[in-house]
């Protein structure tokens, strides 16, 4: 894949869980683990709003195009 999640970095950077991050954007921690492993397809931009808003962050602090 062409684009790298560096969630788990980002997430250890601002020191919050996986379960703490999930509840508080509303999703499962199941979806949550999937996007954080880089293993999702897609994101909603609800979601990825949700993500920055919480951890006080840019998409591009999330997401990384590789070449």
């Amino acid at each position: 894949m062409a684009v790298e999640v560096k969630l788990a970095h980002m997430m250890a950077k601002r020191k919050i869980t996986l379960g703490e991050l999930a509840e508080r954007i509303h999703i499962t921690p199941a979806n949550l683990s999937i996007l954080k492993t880089g293993k999702a397809r897609a994101i909603r931009f609800s979601t990825l709003d949700a993500i920055c808003h919480e951890l006080r962050c840019q998409p591009g602090d999330i997401l990384e195009h590789i070449d």
